[in-house]
């Protein structure tokens, strides 16, 4: 598979996901910007080689890709609302808001999100996937998926 077909399966496997789309579409960045700045951090890990941001530029899901200026632009937006974002969780946590128990579900979820992903990495080490393997991850998605949608939309799930 050709270097940018198989950063562009990554980056729409990456965002595909129903629980990246959740945390995508309630975050400060646009699925564009999260696809830049995957394929700025992330891409030289696939390819093995540092790459030129015209290379990264052509790398977007766009068919014919985009002009490097265009790029840099989109990444400097990213990264603008990431510094903003890490701003605004040490302003919280400043002002002793994280020590509301409002905050509380964020943190079960976060927390909930770390036990998927440590799962998903076990599975992927043992290298057999069996059904309880399947059965277990997915009961786990759906109940991040589920708790993330009720964040999401304001309430305040009660089993979290």
């Amino acid at each position: 598979m050709k270097l940018k077909e198989s950063v562009q399966k990554w980056v729409r496997d990456s965002l595909g996901d129903p629980i990246a789309e959740i945390l995508v579409k309630n975050s400060h960045l646009t699925k564009i910007q999260i696809e830049t700045l995957l394929i700025d951090i992330l891409a030289e890990n696939i390819v093995g080689k540092p790459l030129k941001y015209d290379e990264k530029a052509r790398l977007r899901l766009l068919k014919g890709g985009i002009s490097r200026g265009a790029f840099n632009r989109t990444l400097k937006q990213a990264k603008k609302n990431v510094i903003k974002s890490i701003y605004t969780i040490i302003l919280l946590g400043y002002l002793g808001i994280f020590e509301s128990t409002q905050l509380d579900p964020y943190i079960e979820v976060a927390s909930k999100l770390q036990t998927y992903i440590k799962a998903y990495k076990d599975i992927l080490k043992g290298k057999r996937l069996t059904n309880e393997h399947v059965r277990i991850m997915n009961m786990l998605r759906e109940e991040l998926e589920d708790s993330l949608t009720l964040l999401s939309s304001g309430s305040i799930p009660k089993n979290l």
